[in-house]
């Protein structure tokens, strides 16, 4: 199934307002945690094909998986299969993620970017390989060019 609609950078960041999260994974080696920073957007397996069309525009390449989740719910019925989207690769975020939602958010969302953002340059745990996300933003990198990053 195709979307009928052509999405919009606008479109993306409302959807992501209630479907998206800012987030660490987490990651063991040689016995030492990593929190690797994390895009999700998470839907009922019937939006997969939003999400593929959200992945498609943004030109990632990342892809979209489905999960059955095992459980029960507290309404003791069986949860639905999601489809998701996870992002976490260094040029993906710098490049597509950071600059679409950066200084676009409102509300709880924008909170939890803003926090996402901090603790990417404070929490020990980060990989410093993903502190320049950090540094670009605190740097001012995404407010010089804004209209560059609204044609990626």
């Amino acid at each position: 199934m195709s979307l009928k609609r052509t999405l919009t950078h606008d479109y993306i960041r409302g959807l992501v307002e209630g479907e998206g999260t800012f987030t660490f994974d987490t990651r063991i080696s040689g016995g030492i945690k990593h929190k690797i920073p994390s895009f999700a957007l998470s839907m009922h397996v019937r939006d997969k094909d939003l999400i593929e069309g959200v992945r498609n525009f943004l030109n990632i390449k990342n892809r979209v998986y489905v999960y059955h989740h095992p459980g029960k719910d507290s309404s003791k019925d069986k949860r639905g299969p999601k489809a998701i989207l996870i992002i976490r690769e260094i040029g993906s975020l710098k490049n597509k993620i950071i600059p679409l939602f950066y200084n676009q958010l409102v509300g709880n969302k924008a909170i939890q970017f803003d926090n996402w953002i901090e603790k990417i340059g404070s929490d020990k745990s980060v990989p410093k390989s993903y502190q320049i996300l950090y540094r670009l933003c605190k740097n001012g990198f995404y407010d010089k060019n804004p209209k560059y990053f609204d044609s990626l």
